[in-house]
């Protein structure tokens, strides 16, 4: 009896300490995501199984290109998956299908051949200035997204992660790179 009294200890420890390693990691560093819908296709597709990195925004900003999970603003108990394509202070344009933007450099189309396909373009009309706190995403799948063209930018705090490996289908797996402009 005391032998296995014993056994069950060890097994003890060693889910508790297995907790205390996987539940902070877990909530608070990395987590997993699920793309559901076509928004960001070609490069997501509904179903891929993604690792979301939490922790790299505490040391700096997002980046332009990035591809990020964020609560909706409109609902934050969803979750969505988009691209950064403007940042805080800067002027987004979306006229004739293309995507210029204003900042201190002056005003440039957006090249965005690394991750699109040269026929695709952006739907709209519009033109927004961000906050300091504000960022502007759009969906890969341009005709088929719900983003900022449609409800606005994206307060800095819905911020989630980025998203840093697909992992299913476990063919595409890959770390995701950040596009070069």
């Amino acid at each position: 009896m005391k032998s296995f009294l014993v056994f069950i200890w060890e097994i003890a420890k060693i889910v508790i300490i297995a907790l205390l390693i996987v539940v902070p990691i877990r909530y608070f560093v990395f987590q997993p995501f699920f793309v559901k819908g076509q928004s960001m296709e070609p490069n997501f597709g509904n179903g891929d199984y993604l690792i979301v990195d939490e922790i790299t925004y505490r040391f700096r900003p997002p980046q332009r290109g990035e591809v990020i999970v964020f609560k909706y603003p409109n609902d934050p108990s969803q979750r969505y998956i988009k691209r950064i394509i403007g940042l805080p202070g800067e002027t987004i344009e979306i006229e004739e299908g293309k995507v210029i933007i204003y900042n201190e450099e002056g005003g440039r189309m957006l090249e965005e051949s690394d991750y699109l396909s040269s026929s695709v373009s952006t739907s709209g009309s519009l033109r927004i200035t961000l906050d300091g706190d504000e960022y502007f995403v759009l969906g890969d799948n341009r005709v088929a997204s719900s983003d900022s063209r449609r409800w606005g930018s994206l307060p800095q705090e819905n911020i989630i992660g980025r998203v840093l490996i697909r992992v299913w289908p476990f063919v595409t797996f890959a770390k995701i790179e950040i596009p070069n402009y």
